[in-house]
This record gives structure tokens, C-alpha cells and sequence, in this order.
């Protein structure tokens, strides 16, 4: 884990990244005028000089980061890495956003339910893949070893068993539910309770419902951070080009209707010439 003001800097290199990447200017030119804004007194400056050398030498900076895994997460070096893929089509202004409100939320005091429930929903918002995304988070070291297990069983049960049930057992709310007698408690007391008494209520009234109304309902009643969303298309762009095509359709229709109101429409424009092209007769 690292300090506040690490965090408080990361907020401010992954924000201020996507902010100015819209502006045309490469990647390498950012990374050197952020270097100049972040403190000298943190790590960071130090991490984006080796980003920037790996950039010069691969064109990409996530292998960098997965080289740095004492200051970058196993969870930020696949959210990069996934951005950067040719193949995929998740956008890195996006992937940037993303980082940037993480590491907001852990300048802010973040908790470890609040962290995971953040990642994950990162995952399922942007298709990023559950396998590898899981095992990324896995890694993250806010998590200890009884957090790990567990997000080993959610990454083989998920898409099986309802994500708000893998929550809501594992929940002080559940255990709370359960007779003192009962043989499955006597089970379920061999596992520690991850999530506390408001995420158990909001996982068991979203049981067997849409897995985004139960992000919905953390975000609203225990103040988890919500996971940027894609910024909508500008259509200005391509609905002026389909008015101009409009318009010239409706003039050409009006032109044929004012040829035939005046005594009828000349066809003879739209003739072809029935003779062919004179060719060049080779000599015998």
C-alpha cells in the first residue's frame, strides 16, 4: 500500500492524461509535462520517466508498468494493457478515467468492500473479461489472504451463481439471519464474513436481479464510487453532412418539377451517346 499523496497523484497523472490526450498531443509529450506538475517528493516522477522509456522502446507503457508492481497494481497494469490491445475496444480515455477515480477513492480512505466492488464492476461495465480481471484483482495487495481465496470462488463461479448471492453469504447480514442451531451455520463459520451488515441487505434485496442495480444501490446507500461511463458519439459531425444530401436531393426535385410545369422535362440531358469511343488504330 502506499501513501495518501501517491494516491492523491495518481488521481491527478490519470485524469490530467485523458483530459489532454483529446488535444492531439502525443503520449510522450504528456508524459513529460504531467512529470513536471506531480510532486517531486513522491514516486511518481520516477515512474513516469521509465513509462516514458518504455513507450520510446515498445510504443506501449503497460509492460512498463507490470515491471513496477511495487507501486502499480496487478488491477491497473491489466486495465492499461487491455486499453492498449489492437484487438479490443476499450478506449484508453476511458481506461485513464477509470484509474483516476480509483485512486481518488483510495486518497479518500477506501475500503477493501469498496475496492473490489469497484473493480469488478469495472470488469463487468467493460467487458474486460472476467478470468484474467479477477486474478488481476486477486493480486491487488489491499487484499489479504482470506479476500483472495474468496475472489478465486467468485472467479470460478461467476456467470453460475448470482454475484449478489456470492456477497450476500458472505455477508455479517446473512450470518446474522441464521438460527444459532442450524448445521449450515456450523459450515458457514468456517469462512470470515467480508461484507458488513448494509452490503448483506443490498445483495439480498437484489437477489436474482440485474447485477448493475446492485452497483446502483451501493453507490446510492453506501457512497462507493461509481465506474466512468463512455462518453456518448458526437452526431453533429455526421448529421450536417446527411442534411447537405437531403437538400440536394429536395433541389433537384424541385428543378424537375418546375421543367415539367413549363412545358415538360428534357430528357435529352440524361441521354448517353450510343457511339463509341474513337480508338487508335494500330498500323498494319
Amino acid at each position: 500500500m502506499l501513501d495518501r499523496e501517491e494516491y492523491v497523484e495518481q488521481a491527478h497523472f490519470f485524469k490530467t492524461l485523458a483530459e489532454r490526450s483529446a488535444l492531439g498531443t502525443s503520449t510522450q509529450d504528456l508524459l513529460g509535462m504531467v512529470r513536471e506538475e506531480v510532486l517531486s517528493t513522491t514516486k511518481l516522477p520516477h515512474a513516469i520517466d521509465f513509462l516514458t522509456g518504455e513507450l520510446r522502446l515498445n510504443g506501449v507503457f503497460h509492460t512498463a508498468m507490470a515491471k513496477l508492481p511495487h507501486y502499480f497494481t496487478p488491477f491497473q497494469t491489466f486495465v492499461v494493457a487491455e486499453a492498449e490491445n489492437d484487438r479490443g475496444r476499450f478506449d484508453l480515455n476511458l481506461a485513464l478515467l477509470l484509474l483516476a477515480r480509483e485512486a481518488d477513492y483510495r486518497a479518500r480512505g477506501a475500503s477493501t468492500q469498496g475496492i473490489f466492488i469497484y473493480e469488478f464492476e469495472s470488469l463487468a461495465r467493460n467487458r474486460l473479461g472476467y478470468d484474467k480481471g479477477l486474478s488481476a484483482i486477486a493480486g491487488d495487495p489491499i487484499f489479504n489472504e482470506a479476500w483472495r481465496q474468496w475472489i478465486q470462488v467468485v472467479r470460478r463461479q461467476v456467470g453460475l451463481v448470482d454475484f449478489a448471492d456470492l456477497i450476500y453469504v458472505r455477508s455479517e447480514h446473512y450470518r446474522r439471519r441464521r438460527p444459532p442451531g442450524d448445521e449450515s451455520t456450523a459450515r458457514d463459520e468456517d469462512f470470515p464474513v467480508l461484507f458488513g451488515e448494509g452490503e448483506g441487505r443490498i445483495a439480498q434485496a437484489n437477489r436474482g436481479k440485474d447485477p448493475l442495480l446492485l452497483f446502483g444501490a451501493l453507490h446510492r446507500h453506501l457512497g462507493y464510487p461509481d465506474v466512468p461511463r463512455p462518453a456518448k458519439a458526437d452526431e453533429s459531425m455526421q448529421t450536417i453532412p446527411l442534411l447537405m444530401r437531403r437538400v440536394e436531393k429536395l433541389e433537384a426535385r424541385l428543378k424537375l418539377a418546375e421543367e415539367e410545369l413549363k412545358g415538360g422535362i428534357d430528357l435529352s440531358q440524361y441521354y448517353v451517346d450510343p457511339q463509341p469511343p474513337n480508338r487508335l488504330k494500330m498500323p498494319d
